[in-house]
């Protein structure tokens, strides 16, 4: 099915669940992994269009999100050092720690500073010699790109005062461990932005080995349709295969470019996983060549001992195993203004999506 520029076109999006509600019988669980697709289908109300036998679920999609309370409690100790400065993406500087968090800490006097890229946090670092300043790098395989450039830059300039703490995950682990784990997925709507860096290869083995469709897809109401509508086909005739919804910006092999300068920077390492525990080559951490800009080896800390915060099921919730509105805590003690979980904090988080949005009947 065409669909028109706009992607937002009521015609397609109501032409689209009509023919999923016509043509699903087999009840499929799909399970979305990013944060974009989790905003969108609450923003959208596309649950409320689907048949009774076509679930979604949230898993892991969300970077604020599935960082680790240790990377949290971690970033906090070097906060605490005299001469660091943290640069940092806004969302993470709200997510709960043990017991702080890093707005607590630049409350409390430290440097922390807010930076749209790693490259921002590097010119920040070479204009101020006299202090260290640490990048946080989070996010998948989206992000890994820019924080890998801002690295190489470094290393160019000599700058031994930037450093990286690095956070970076890699997606497939994540997406089979959740069905090691036993966690009812039927199919996964692969991640747009992810698959713009990677391609639609890395899906292969989940489609393969564990017979799970996989579609990539884009943003838009239609776009998000149209991927179900595949998935459903997928599942009806009984195949599994990885398929392109998102043609005009993902290819199957991906930007070999980015790829090349990740490859360049980082090594795959065992990494945590809010929710989901430490995961076998799941994370990237910085190569030994790059090693003196590795803030974890550069600046020792005491990190304090990781609490749970009582109550939270954000880890429940990246898992698809609970929705926001199990937690006793929802739209009570914890809201976007006083987040407990970081579910809560990201705009991408799934709690904080059906704070915004509700369930969407589903």
């Amino acid at each position: 099915m065409n669909l028109r520029e706009d992607f937002r076109n009521q015609r397609d999006c109501r032409a689209l669940a009509e023919r999923i509600c016509f043509e699903s019988r087999t009840p499929v669980s799909i399970m979305e992994v990013c944060g974009g697709h989790t905003m969108a289908l609450q923003r959208h109300g596309i649950p409320s269009l689907l048949p009774e036998t076509v679930s979604l679920i949230s898993g892991p999609g969300c970077p604020v999100c599935v960082s680790d309370i240790r990377f949290i409690d971690h970033a906090v100790a070097l906060a605490r050092e005299p001469g660091v400065v943290i640069a940092t993406y806004g969302d993470l500087i709200r997510v709960p720690g043990s017991t702080s968090s890093l707005e607590k800490e630049k409350a409390n006097g430290a440097s922390v500073k807010v930076v749209w890229s790693a490259l921002e946090a590097l010119t920040f670092a070479s204009a101020n010699p006299g202090l260290k300043v640490v990048f946080l790098g989070i996010g998948f395989e989206t992000t890994s790109p820019g924080t890998a450039i801002a690295v190489i830059e470094a290393a160019k300039a000599s700058a031994d005062n930037f450093f990286v703490l690095s956070s970076h995950k890699v997606m497939p682990p994540a997406m089979t461990a959740l069905i090691d784990e036993g966690v009812r997925i039927d199919a996964y709507l692969c991640p747009g932005h992810v698959s713009v860096i990677t391609g639609s290869s890395i899906y292969e083995p989940i489609a393969g080995k564990y017979h799970k469709p996989c579609v990539v897809s884009g943003f838009e109401p239609s776009d998000i349709l149209q991927s179900i509508w595949m998935i459903i086909k997928q599942v009806e005739s009984g195949d599994a295969r990885v398929e392109i919804q998102y043609s005009r910006a993902v290819r199957p092999e991906g930007n070999l470019r980015a790829q090349k300068v990740i490859e360049e920077v980082f090594v795959s390492s065992d990494d945590y996983w809010r929710g989901l525990g430490n995961l076998p080559k799941s994370g990237l951490k910085l190569a030994e060549k790059y090693s003196r800009f590795d803030a974890a080896e550069m600046i020792p800390v005491k990190i304090e001992e990781t609490r749970e915060s009582a109550g939270c099921i954000c880890g429940d919730v990246l898992k698809g195993i609970k929705k926001p509105n199990q937690c006793k805590l929802f739209r009570t003690a914890c809201t976007p203004n006083h987040p407990v979980g970081a579910c809560m904090v990201s705009s991408e988080g799934t709690c904080s999506a059906y704070f915004q949005y509700g369930d969407n009947g589903k």
